[in-house]
């Protein structure tokens, strides 16, 4: 797999993250967690798709993630009443 295919990767699986952390209060538990729980899923992709760990790799994917989680989070409001 390519760069590009695993950073369009990481931004579709971080969209739902962003929709759940915008849920939920700044600074909570469950707002960290839907910040820390899709890493383990990138490095996974990172191993599977032999692309490793060179340091051009992460502003690609490090910006897919934070992208995917600000869609998630702009285009899908959704507030709970808590």
């Amino acid at each position: 797999m390519t760069i590009v295919f695993v950073a369009l990767l990481v931004f579709l699986i971080n969209i739902p993250f962003g929709y759940l952390r915008s849920k939920h209060k700044k600074f909570s538990l469950m707002w960290w967690l839907y910040i820390h729980i899709p890493v383990p899923i990138v490095i996974l992709l990172r191993i599977l798709s032999d692309i490793g760990f060179a340091f051009y790799t992460y502003p690609i994917l490090v910006g897919a993630f934070f992208a995917g989680q600000l869609i998630g989070r702009v285009y899908f409001p959704l507030k709970c009443k808590n």
